[in-house]
């Protein structure tokens, strides 16, 4: 048995993926499984023991070339990895990306079942017309997660067992924990993380609240404040540090790739963070995470888990999934208070041994 999984990006959708995979292996232990990806997610199935190949696409870097006249090698890459996905005969392809990008590619691979959704999905770009096999639409608040599992109904695999398995090495957790020495982080204190930036920013908080929030962590609960996030995400981490006062808090953006920052997850008490791919990295590793939402909808996407708190607003247009807006009400009504309640319930819950259930826990604010 051939099987060839084409989940292509982003960070966090490639992490609702994992459990799928996990239960195909579990499933067909023999089979052979390929995971077709772009390099920004690929650090998170390279090596991952589930799969047996993984085929990656640097499409974003071949349109940059393209940008700026350096086609040639692009089209060299391109023409490789057409090679590639053509090179094998699947007896089975999943289409989990559903868009055009990764319909194109699976009308050019080679394989007898090619299953996916069936027209009537958010944002599909007619991708269901590359398949042979057409699964009954789902409705967009199933979560993520879950809908990747339904996904796999052809298959005869039906379950709600959640398993990442990320392949994190010993090299990455020495890594991690070597970073937050060098950063002259106080290893006795509770370790908590906060990953402030998004891509939208709708999704931002105010950076004087994150430094408000910082302090107060450090006071409150004796803890050593970590931010993390990507190299362009330094300036934003540097403001926010400018205005705190305890002068506790580390500055680690850019200085962990993808695995590195999973082992340093782990290592964490609990992680606050935007809704952002580090939010699902976050969850992925079994830590508390406490996740601030506003234009988008935690039903859909948030962390699973009962030890996780989703803090929102009770703002009437919530969620409306826009990249822009005037006010960004619904983000901004959030205040440090609301955030603290929910770092109090999970480290009062880690004290007394509280349990973990795959059962979301929302925690919503009021609306003024």
């Amino acid at each position: 048995m051939k099987i060839l999984i084409v989940k292509l990006s982003a960070i966090g959708d490639v992490l609702h993926t994992l459990p799928a995979l996990n239960a195909i292996r579990s499933a067909y232990p023999s089979a052979h499984i390929t995971w077709l990806v772009e390099a920004a997610a690929a650090p998170l199935v390279v090596g991952h023991p589930a799969l047996d190949r993984v085929i990656v696409s640097h499409r974003k870097r071949w349109i940059q070339e393209f940008r700026t006249c350096h086609w040639k090698p692009a089209v060299k890459d391109a023409c490789k990895l057409i090679r590639d996905i053509r090179d094998t005969d699947y007896d089975i392809i999943l289409d989990f990306q559903a868009h055009l990008k990764s319909g194109v590619l699976i009308a050019l691979a080679r394989g007898r079942r090619k299953i996916g959704f069936d027209r009537g999905m958010a944002h599909q770009e007619h991708s269901y017309l590359f398949l042979n096999e057409r699964i009954a639409p789902v409705d967009m608040d199933v979560h993520a997660l879950e809908r990747n599992l339904r996904m796999l109904a052809p298959l005869g695999i039906h379950t709600r067992n959640i398993v990442y398995r990320l392949p994190i090495s010993q090299d990455d957790r020495a890594m991690a924990r070597r970073l937050l020495i060098e950063a002259g982080c106080d290893m006795s204190r509770p370790l908590i993380c906060i990953n402030p930036v998004a891509k939208w920013d709708t999704k931002l908080w105010r950076n004087d609240r994150f430094a408000s929030l910082s302090d107060h962590l450090a006071e409150r609960y004796q803890a050593q404040p970590v931010f993390t996030g990507a190299a362009d995400d330094g300036k934003t981490v540097q403001d926010i540090l400018s205005c705190t006062t305890s002068q506790a808090a580390v500055d680690l953006t850019g200085k962990t790739s993808l695995k590195t920052l999973a082992a340093l997850y782990e290592n964490a008490d609990v992680l606050i963070s935007t809704d952002t791919g580090p939010m699902h990295l976050g969850a992925a590793m079994g830590i508390p995470v406490v996740a601030l939402f506003g234009p988008t909808a935690p039903w859909r996407t948030g962390p699973v888990g009962d030890q996780h708190h989703i803090v929102r607003t009770g703002v009437p247009c919530s969620p409306c999934f826009r990249r822009e807006c005037a006010s960004q009400e619904c983000m901004q009504e959030i205040s440090v208070d609301d955030v603290l309640r929910c770092v109090d319930r999970v480290l009062t819950s880690k004290a007394s041994g509280g349990g973990i259930s795959p059962t979301p826990c929302t925690v919503e604010t009021p609306h003024s």
